[in-house]
């Protein structure tokens, strides 16, 4: 996370929202104070707000991770130098690259269990209150942050290089936290049932299991297959299943994780 305000989100100006994209903006007219004492100073009150509205169990790693990222941002930027290496001056790139890196580094702090506070606590604070979900919360405080990037640096572009990172940067953080898909969950109704389950059992040698329904429309007795089947097979069970019956009705969703025999069980 911190490689990532160093090499491109401060050099570039680049606002990803949040207090450290307050401190961006800040550190521009004034530059001699570092982005990550900057976003301590700014983070310690929201810090204190969310012990007394969240609890004291949402300290701990909170402010180990405030303090280690933050702390870091400086000494890479200040102390080791990267502010003198220019890795590019593709604003565009830089909001690609920046916002990857950032969403590796908010992807591994989040599955340690910790936070860096800022806007994540604001958010929790206007869920408890308000009942908006988390998500939204903290899109609406990020959004009034990237606009006001835009208002201080006076470009139209700047909001948008913004919003182009943000969304970046959450895309891998679910990406960090979730994996990639390895596996594809399709749920099949149809009237021909038994031409269909004795592919999965015999041609792809999976299993599944059938539940038994009525149609909303007719009121008619439906039988609905569920069977996970890994990404190739997916290809494969389709096509069958368009060729035994084309008027299927077919529910197709990833999945993230399965256990149980068949699959292999993701490390960690």
């Amino acid at each position: 996370m911190a490689l990532s305000y160093a090499l491109f989100l401060i050099p570039l100006h680049i606002v990803p929202g949040g207090v450290s994209g307050i401190s961006i903006i800040i550190n521009y007219v004034s530059p001699k104070i570092p982005v990550g004492v900057l976003s301590i100073l700014l983070d310690l009150p929201i810090f204190y707000m969310g012990v007394k509205k969240l609890g004291k169990n949402y300290g701990a790693k909170t402010i180990l991770g405030m303090f280690l990222t933050y702390l870091s941002i400086d000494f890479l930027y200040e102390i080791v130098g990267l502010k003198t290496i220019k890795v590019t001056d593709n604003i565009l790139l830089g909001s690609i690259y920046g916002g990857v890196l950032l969403g590796i580094g908010l992807g591994l702090i989040f599955k340690g269990g910790a936070s860096t506070g800022g806007t994540d606590t604001i958010g929790w604070i206007i869920n408890k209150y308000t009942g908006w979900s988390v998500g939204i919360a903290i899109l609406m405080v990020d959004s009034f942050v990237i606009f006001g990037g835009g208002i201080v640096y006076h470009s139209l572009e700047a909001p948008l290089i913004g919003f182009l990172n943000l969304f970046l940067s959450t895309k891998v953080i679910d990406f960090v936290l979730e994996g990639m898909d390895y596996a594809k969950m399709a749920i099949i109704i149809s009237e021909k049932q038994e031409p269909i389950r004795d592919f999965i059992l015999k041609d792809l040698d999976r299993s599944g299991t059938v539940f038994f329904g009525e149609t909303l429309y007719k009121g008619s007795p439906a039988k609905t297959i569920m069977t996970v089947v890994s990404r190739r097979e997916f290809q494969i069970l389709q096509q069958e299943v368009r060729k035994i019956d084309p008027k299927a009705f077919v529910v197709i969703s990833n999945v993230y994780e399965v256990l149980g025999e068949g699959f292999r069980t993701r490390n960690y």
